[in-house]
């Protein structure tokens, strides 16, 4: 009798794949750190046993995913990058585009992380990272006559000043990818409304609001209003009906 194993097809790997795989191990286990260069592609080709084509399409995928940058004729070979969010915020971007995701998902994933992010602030916060919320605050207020770019910009420096202080990386790195991704799909839309002005007094508020709340140490006032402020902000781009149901989210306590 002839028994049938559950057996599945093998894949074939590409040798460009397994240099990644190598370099990616090293980087990961700290081998190679932000700063260090590769060997040059003549080195890298000895060393891997491999053609040049295939050293430059695993330097390309390594540059894809933001791990190291190449510079046309730089004899020192490719440079390890500290990570960053930029790259999963284009991935991001990319899902809502592709309608992967739906917009009001990442409206609602923004909900969530800036309400746990301003709730541990609150907890965690230091004395310099508060001044460094207030200074942010005086820019804001300082940019508002400015325009939205600059005003933008001084309210990035709010946020992130208060993802540093939630003490979390993982909430950082994933706080500052969702608001490049929103602010890559909405901002030529937030430019031209013509409330702008409206808009950008009503930031402020909210973010002078959050940053009492995290001054008194009110983590549960601070992620309720963060929360309630996501969707006020982006409540315009989403459907009334999502609006609706973020706002459930939005306005009830975390679980």
């Amino acid at each position: 009798m002839t028994h049938t194993a559950a057996f599945t097809a093998v894949k074939t790997v590409k040798a460009y794949e397994r240099v990644v795989e190598q370099i990616e191990g090293a980087i990961s286990r700290r081998e190679l750190r932000p700063g260090d260069r590769l060997p040059s592609e003549r080195e890298l080709m000895l060393t891997f046993e491999v053609s040049r084509s295939t050293i430059r399409e695993a330097l390309r995928v390594l540059e894809s995913t933001g791990l190291v940058r190449s510079r046309p004729g730089d004899p020192r070979g490719p440079e390890v990058l500290q990570a960053s969010p930029a790259i999963l915020a284009k991935t991001v971007n990319r899902l809502v585009r592709l309608e992967t995701i739906a917009l009001s998902e990442l409206v609602e994933f923004r909900i969530m992380l800036e309400g746990a992010a301003c709730t541990l602030a609150a907890q965690r916060r230091t004395e310099v990272q508060l001044n460094e919320m207030c200074s942010a605050i005086d820019a804001m207020q300082a940019e508002v006559a400015h325009g939205p770019v600059a005003f933008s910009q001084a309210d990035v420096a709010f946020h992130v000043s208060v993802w540093a202080a939630s003490q979390n990386q993982l909430l950082q790195i994933c706080g500052e990818a969702t608001r490049g991704a929103l602010i890559d799909m909405v901002s030529d839309e937030l430019d031209r409304a013509p409330d702008s002005q409206a808009r950008m007094e009503l930031s402020l508020a909210h973010d002078r609001e959050i940053l009492a709340a995290i001054s008194a140490g009110d983590g549960a006032t601070a992620g309720r209003l963060a929360r309630s402020f996501v969707i006020e902000y982006y409540g315009d781009i989403i459907s009334p009906e999502s609006r609706a149901a973020l706002g459930n989210v939005a306005y009830e306590a975390p679980v």
